[in-house]
């Protein structure tokens, strides 16, 4: 048994509270000094670097305004949207509550997309932080499930179409595609059985999923160290007495009350969203969700929500015509393989091998299936990131400076692409998403080629740091 400390004589209550408690509970603050006091986090952070703890509180006023919610909502496809208007309209507080909930779900989407970029330009991705980039992804692919679950909940005419559009899209998978959309659905049609699954999986089972690697990406990013806009290794270099990195400083107190500074403005933005543009415009929550579930009545235009309308547009880009363009670049892609691989043996034809497997494949499925796979493997890329990127170094500082603007036009494309989902399609429309599907695939399977061209500026051997 270990040794009881004793509070120094004439000490604080708290004081002695304190030690009372490391006496009886020394885990808890062993896990406090290694994540938070003596955890050495670069002292050159930026705005970019609030994004990370600002996804974590929303998870929290998620969950929390979700345990409120679930206290007087009714998983009955009768009941369910009902139970809401209850909510809103004869519950003590409750509308505020839903409005804090699909705000929420919102500023989780826009927390998480910014911090997902700031990810992508200081190469925080990059070795020896593969791992903390593919639990984030994880949590991304588990929040998108955990969103479009939530959507059908409140049972109005854009949750129950939604829904029934979407999960009919995996009925286009060959072979399993009409079982697993029934599996989903738990009936022939999106009804009751659908409603109580996802009400199960929104509220216990993908919550406790999220949390789980919320938790494993924390623990693998102090197990390596946060990354700085600079993208150097501040555990290179240390005090050679302490062995405390020269350009890092304590996480707490410095940046758990430099983090109340955005966590001051973010709530400022949420309250005023939340209070005066609930709705926002629209895209938070839908005229036609105000109207009860109607079977017989099909919406006139049928959309998801705003933070799925990117991947929704890829989706929607994949035509017949698409998918001869798409076949073509295959094609090239395999001789190019073929060519410039530099494989030897019967190896070399590998690349000539799987790009006739994909044609084939391409050729017997219609151009729906082939959607939903694009609209997948836009998400799924995403996990592969730090092996396509051969840039010699990680921070976009260092990079040439063209590099900058082909950020800026992926993140363009990427908000185009999510207008164009919100809208019907047109021949026009549906021509620029798919050239903005072909620029964002490209942007990733040719980043192994552009990431390595260009002029790269040197890296400073220490952060750059201008106190302010």
């Amino acid at each position: 048994m270990a040794e009881f400390k004793e509070a120094p004589a004439g000490s604080s209550a708290l004081t002695q509270t304190t030690v009372w408690l490391e006496n009886r509970f020394p885990t808890a603050f062993a896990e406090y000094k290694k994540h938070l006091s003596e955890y050495y986090a670069p002292k050159n952070f930026n705005f970019w670097y609030f994004f990370g703890s600002l996804s974590l509180l929303v998870l929290v006023i998620q969950i929390v305004t979700g345990i409120f919610l679930v206290m007087n909502y009714k998983p009955d496809a009768n009941l369910a949207f009902a139970s809401v208007e209850y909510i809103m309209r004869d519950v003590s507080g409750g509308w505020i509550i839903r409005y804090m909930h699909s705000t929420g779900a919102s500023a989780f989407f826009i927390c998480v997309y910014l911090h997902m970029f700031r990810g992508l330009m200081y190469g925080s991705y990059r070795k020896p932080r593969e791992l903390v980039w593919i639990f984030g992804c994880a949590i991304f692919l588990c929040l998108m499930a955990e969103a479009f679950m939530g959507y059908l909940l409140p049972w109005g005419q854009m949750s129950y179409w939604g829904a029934q559009v979407i999960i009919n899209l995996f009925a286009a998978i060959p072979l399993i595609g009409p079982d697993l959309s029934l599996l989903i659905r738990g009936d022939y049609v999106v009804g009751d059985a659908t409603l109580n699954r996802f009400f199960a999986f929104h509220v216990i089972a993908v919550p406790l999923v999220l949390l789980g690697l919320v938790v494993a990406h924390l623990l693998a990013l102090h197990d390596v160290g946060s990354l700085n806009p600079d993208g150097i290794e501040i555990k290179a270099k240390k005090d050679p007495k302490t062995g405390i990195p020269l350009d890092g400083i304590p996480f707490h107190p410095y940046y758990s009350v430099h983090d109340l500074i955005g966590v001051s403005v973010f709530l400022l933005i949420f309250s005023a969203v939340m209070f005066f543009a609930p709705e926002g415009g629209g895209y938070f929550l839908e005229a036609n969700n105000f109207i009860p579930a109607n079977p017989l009545k099909t919406p006139a235009e049928i959309a998801p929500v705003w933070y799925f309308t990117p991947f929704y547009s890829m989706l929607r880009a994949v035509t017949s015509d698409m998918v001869k363009v798409l076949m073509v670049i295959v094609a090239g892609a395999g001789v190019l393989g073929y060519l410039k691989a530099g494989l030897k043996g019967i190896w070399k034809f590998a690349p000539l091998v799987v790009a006739i497997a994909i044609e084939a494949g391409m050729y017997a499925f219609d151009a729906k299936f082939w959607g939903v796979v694009v609209m997948g493997l836009a998400v799924i890329i995403l996990f592969f990131l730090p092996w396509l990127d051969r840039s010699p170094v990680k921070s976009i500082r260092y990079r040439p400076n063209w590099n900058k603007w082909f950020y800026g036009i992926f993140v363009i494309v990427f908000f185009v692409l999510g207008f164009l989902g919100t809208k019907p399609p047109t021949p026009t429309g549906t021509l620029i998403a798919q050239t903005g599907t072909l620029f964002y695939f490209g942007f990733f399977l040719l980043m192994p080629w552009w990431s390595r061209i260009g002029e790269f500026k040197p890296v400073p051997d220490r952060v750059t740091f201008k106190p302010h």
